[in-house]
């Protein structure tokens, strides 16, 4: 399928820039970090961390930190999407060709995607290397890994969408980073206004679905909703492209 080679080629073509290395290697450095730090704070006699165990000060908090981290790097990767395939005029050519818009932006989308994951497995290691020494709660590691992974995909499709706003990348990380960080505090909104206003804005949060798969309690709840918001946003990043295509 044209959706597959897209995914390769793109996939292929962040693997040969540097800033993608970069943001592997920066983001592996401030989490082995972190990790760290957390593994001593346990270790660390006569603390209170102890009591709560080791999974759940260590591993869930890298992941928790992990997502912040990303929230901050990943726009970094999406801003180029389409973008930089606006400016170079590569898009008209893309659009011509006998693919569909979906297509294209499904293809895309699984090219970050893809470089996420692989990010993701190498997250995992750090607090899988723990089993060799040590009992971890693989019930709250799995929902963990999941939470992080599915935060990740919701980042790229956030990005992706906003990629397809500007022909400037630069703008297109600027704008992914905001559009992000307002889905992440938006339950805050939630105390200014009524219960139904709360409930709606308690459930558009990021961090809110995120921290309750980290918990280790898995809910359809927070994995339907980001299903939906991944869903959405490459829907929306559909429509764009084909309303630019149409005005041009």
């Amino acid at each position: 399928m044209m959706v597959f080679t897209i995914a390769g080629t793109e996939l292929r073509r962040m693997f040969q820039t540097v800033l993608a290395w970069a943001v592997l290697a920066v983001v592996q450095f401030l989490l082995a970090i972190f990790f760290f730090m957390l593994l001593w704070k346990f270790l660390e006699p006569g603390t209170a961390a102890a009591a709560r165990g080791l999974t759940d000060i260590v591993v869930t908090g890298t992941l928790q930190i992990a997502g912040i981290v990303l929230l901050l790097v990943s726009p970094l990767l999406t801003m180029r999407l389409f973008s930089e395939e606006q400016r170079s005029g590569t898009m008209q050519l893309l659009s011509s060709a006998p693919i569909s818009l979906t297509e294209i932006v499904l293809g895309k989308y699984l090219g970050v995607l893809g470089f996420l994951l692989c990010m993701l497995g190498m997250i995992a290691l750090m607090p899988l290397s723990l089993l060799a020494g040590t009992a971890l709660d693989m019930g709250q590691l799995g929902a963990g890994l999941l939470a992080l992974g599915l935060l990740m995909a919701a980042f790229a499709a956030v990005g992706l969408f906003v990629s397809t706003l500007t022909d400037q990348p630069a703008l297109a990380a600027i704008g992914g980073f905001a559009a992000l960080f307002i889905l992440w505090i938006i339950h805050i909104a939630a105390y200014s206004g009524g219960e139904a206003v709360a409930a709606v804005f308690s459930y558009l949060s990021l961090l809110r679905h995120f921290d309750g798969l980290l918990d280790g309690y898995f809910s359809s709840v927070d994995v339907v909703y980001f299903i939906l918001l991944i869903a959405s946003f490459l829907a929306l990043s559909v429509w764009r492209l084909d309303a630019r295509r149409t005005y041009h």
